[in-house]
């Protein structure tokens, strides 16, 4: 399988450092695809660079005049979308301080090849884990005494019904003691609200059909699996459309 290119940004004050890291790149690249997007002689210009163009991997040497490596990797792991830092430098004592910033790669310089493309490796490995949805927190119930943990993956709806939710899945329901407002909040990617009191999970919808009924009918939501169909009020449609990408 072909891998993509990493998005790699070159950040050094001197331009024989930054010229060595475009060649090494190159030589690379057949074995790790990557492409360069961009230089900066600091972090100022770095971090200007990475707001005007997609980077997933900074190369960053750590002695800078102005805003140097450290900061600017302190910069970038404070983002939501951080690129990816390896550090390159001819000082070995600053390894700590790689350490607790989380930095993908150390590169004593001179930096060779072999080297490079195993830390693109681990850059590569870090942007694939965090592009992993994050697992999402099971539903607790109580049942008979016991607690049980009920993946959230396996509900195809949760409906309000009296004081209780009602939890469905393909085998069963379960009560839970939560509201339905609070549900809508905590999970808002994984389902959609059909009805006030209804919200069916997105990846569990099969489709949408029109009730046969005097007057206008109403829209139902269809099921995969599961042959019972859940009605979509008047006033949620809209959103569900939207929702649905009908």
């Amino acid at each position: 399988m072909t891998q993509a290119e990493l998005r790699v940004m070159v950040v050094d004050d001197e331009a024989p450092a930054r010229a060595r890291l475009r060649d090494l790149l190159g030589d690379v690249r057949g074995e790790h695809p990557n492409r360069i997007v961009g230089f900066a002689a600091n972090g100022e210009e770095a971090l200007r660079l990475v707001d005007a163009e997609p980077v997933d991997v900074v190369l960053a040497d750590i002695r800078m005049p102005g805003m140097d490596g450290v900061a600017l990797a302190e910069r970038l792991h404070a983002r939501g979308d951080a690129p990816v830092v390896i550090f390159t430098t001819a000082y070995e004592e600053y390894a700590v301080q790689a350490f607790d910033l989380a930095v993908a790669d150390y590169l004593v310089k001179p930096v060779r090849a072999a080297r490079l493309g195993e830390a693109l490796d681990k850059a590569r490995k870090l942007l694939q884990r965090a592009t992993v949805a994050p697992e999402l927190k099971p539903l607790s119930v109580t049942e008979r005494g016991r607690i049980l943990l009920v993946p959230v993956e396996s509900v195809l709806y949760l409906r309000a019904e009296q004081k209780y939710v009602t939890a469905r899945s393909v085998e069963r329901e379960f009560l839970l003691d939560d509201s339905l407002v609070h549900l809508d909040e905590a999970y808002p990617d994984r389902f959609v609200r059909i009805h006030r009191n209804c919200l069916v999970a997105r990846d569990a919808v099969a489709g949408v059909k029109r009730e046969a009924s005097d007057g206008e009918g109403r829209w139902l939501i269809v099921l995969k699996g599961f042959d019972e169909e859940l009605p979509i009020s008047r006033r949620q449609w809209p959103q569900v459309k939207e929702a649905l990408g009908l």
